[in-house]
């Protein structure tokens, strides 16, 4: 039996490195095939579960700030911004945002070349999502979180805008993360010109 495959290419991969149909080859060689792209998608699972942890891991330590933060005297007092989503719009939304940047991200260190330079934009990024919840919340410094959720933004948009020629549609995925900080950078902003 003859299995039917078409490739340019000596692997009888695509660009995406997967098996194409259309010339003449052995079974083995489909199984070689088959082999390479398991041994693919489970690297990127690999990589998912990484990113997922580090993401959620975040999450959760700025959570153990917003948990006692939220009921504080001094939070309850704050006049907030007219726009401020009910509570539980927060844990969806960063629950959402995660999924997404996660896959997003994965994603992106697969077109990557400079990973070197990801890591640290991704780095820097942790460290600024992370450092808000204290800053704010633990330590009421209103202005200083307000100049972290900034950067934050700010880094975000760069990653949206500066990678968009490698990931195209695939932009989608971080574009909540965009949008759900500037209404964030908007919130802090009104707390901190209005108390």
């Amino acid at each position: 039996m003859e299995i039917i495959l078409k490739s340019s290419n000596p692997k009888n991969l695509n660009s995406d490195n997967i098996p194409t149909f259309g010339q003449s080859h052995e079974p083995a060689e489909l199984g070689r095939n088959i082999d390479y792209v398991l041994k693919k998608i489970k690297k990127m699972i690999y990589k998912l579960t990484i990113i997922l942890l580090l993401n959620f891991g975040a999450l959760a330590l700025g959570g153990l700030f917003t948990s006692k933060g939220v009921p504080s005297e001094w939070y309850i007092s704050l006049s907030k911004a007219p726009w401020t989503p009910p509570g539980w719009v927060f844990g969806v939304a960063w629950t959402t945002i995660m999924f997404c940047f996660s896959i997003y991200m994965v994603n992106l260190w697969s077109v990557t070349e400079d990973k070197k330079t990801l890591t640290i934009l991704y780095v820097a990024q942790w460290i600024l999502n992370v450092g808000w919840n204290p800053t704010f919340f633990y330590y009421n410094k209103v202005l200083a979180a307000l100049f972290l959720i900034s950067a934050l933004t700010i880094l975000i948009g760069f990653f949206l805008f500066f990678y968009w020629p490698s990931m195209k549609q695939k932009s989608i995925l971080i574009a909540p993360y965009f949008i759900w900080l500037l209404i964030a950078t908007s919130l802090n902003g009104y707390i901190y010109l209005k108390n």
